[in-house]
């Protein structure tokens, strides 16, 4: 499997892509591809272009929830796909894999919208689209995890704001918030978007779906933004427990948080332009 950072808030000196406050990878295994989440904007497509990435070539995508951040590439996707086919271009028609809520109306409690300005019904003209709360093997080694079990103490939920699904608004817990989980040889890999499920919760449902208690890799946001002195320590003392591999802390994770884990486990910095390979 090999992953590359596509977008990131993050860029690497001497590396000349772009950055931008969103994430998106793009994930070979085999030969089936992955996109993971689109990022803010069409960014994904300008890096990968320069990477010698053909996003035409991806079999699915995954969203990893339906924050803007990760989804408003997604108009950027459906243009590359239509000029694709116009000009005739060798193409695939990806599967969009995600939570049922991933794609509702989404807004912070001020009123500011923050999801997805793509439907559902919308990308169902232009891709496959696989809505599912259930874990989905998308190949022989690598999950999506679907709805997260939240089983731990610490990571306690409070509404984001508030959601419109099928006509009905409800507080937004982000029980769209997902992953996916690579089940290398030296145990899994862990690919986050932003961890509204929390990031230890995430990991030890990887576990579960997995039967693997081995984990080798984690990358990604973690939801750490000022986050609570407790919820830190405990997410520190678990880490340190259950992590025995590299830490790839990105987007959603403060500085502070990155050296405070550093304390515990072996973090690493996230860029564009970062390759991770695992077998």
């Amino acid at each position: 499997m090999k992953l590359t950072v596509l977008v990131d808030n993050n860029t690497y000196i001497d590396r000349y892509f772009k950055g931008e406050p969103g994430v998106s990878y793009f994930i070979e295994d085999g030969k089936t591809n992955i996109l993971f989440d689109t990022g803010y904007s069409g960014l994904f497509l300008e890096n990968a272009a320069k990477m010698g990435i053909d996003i035409a070539s991806t079999d699915y995508v995954a969203i990893s929830h339906g924050h803007n951040d990760h989804t408003w590439g997604l108009g950027h996707l459906i243009s590359n796909f239509t000029e694709a086919a116009v000009e005739r271009k060798a193409s695939k028609v990806p599967t969009i894999i995600a939570h049922p809520e991933a794609f509702c109306f989404k807004q912070y409690l001020n009123g500011e919208e923050i999801g997805s300005i793509v439907s559902a019904d919308a990308l169902k003209r232009y891709f496959n689209v696989t809505l599912s709360r259930e874990p989905v093997n998308i190949t022989e080694n690598l999950v999506f995890l679907g709805e997260v079990e939240r089983t731990n103490d610490f990571e306690i939920m409070t509404p984001f704001g508030k959601q419109c699904c099928s006509g009905i608004t409800t507080d937004d817990f982000c029980l769209d918030d997902t992953a996916l989980a690579y089940k290398s040889s030296k145990g899994l890999v862990i690919i986050t978007g932003c961890s509204h499920s929390g990031i230890c919760n995430i990991i030890e449902y990887a576990k579960k779906v997995c039967s693997d208690d081995r984990i080798a890799c984690v990358i990604g946001g973690f939801h750490l933004l000022n986050p609570p002195a407790a919820l830190l320590a405990s997410t520190c003392e678990f880490l340190a427990s259950n992590v025995a591999g590299d830490v790839y802390a990105g987007h959603c994770t403060d500085l502070y948080s990155k050296i405070e884990l550093s304390k515990f486990v072996d973090v690493k910095e996230v860029g564009v332009g970062l390759i991770l390979e695992y077998k």
